[in-house]
């Protein structure tokens, strides 16, 4: 588990390597993950939007910019937390991710960051 704390926020994430299959006639790598979002700040916070770099040693880096986190635009009040599972194929058996969280801050108004530290991606196969 990777975790790292930004403006109160603390982002935890676990991995998982779930298998491989064949799609179009290529090998795909899928992994899950956990990503716990917890408010340690002292003000109410909603998330906005994500930002993700998605790197696969076969491919280049995949960018992905979208709306909440699967479907939601959780609201944190202190000491709150959300617990989302998602996921992502990668042509290779080992890649990482990382980015960050767009949030409001519900007593100031303002817009800020959260940043998501960089987790492994790696099927258990490869690492000798």
């Amino acid at each position: 588990m990777v975790q790292q704390v930004t403006r109160g926020i603390k982002i935890s994430v676990e991995t998982n390597f779930e298998g491989t299959f064949y799609k179009n006639y290529k090998m795909h790598f899928a992994f899950g993950y956990r990503v716990t979002i917890e408010n340690q700040s002292n003000d109410s916070v909603q998330l906005k939007s994500r930002h993700w770099r998605i790197f696969d040693s076969l491919n280049q880096t995949e960018i992905v910019d979208g709306e909440g986190v699967i479907g939601e635009k959780p609201v944190l009040k202190p000491g709150e937390s959300h617990t989302y599972n998602s996921g992502c194929l990668l042509a290779s058996p080992i890649g990482a991710m990382e980015g960050h969280y767009n949030m409001i801050n519900f007593t100031t108004t303002k817009k800020f960051r959260v940043a998501i530290p960089q987790f492994k991606l790696s099927a258990p196969f490869a690492l000798n």
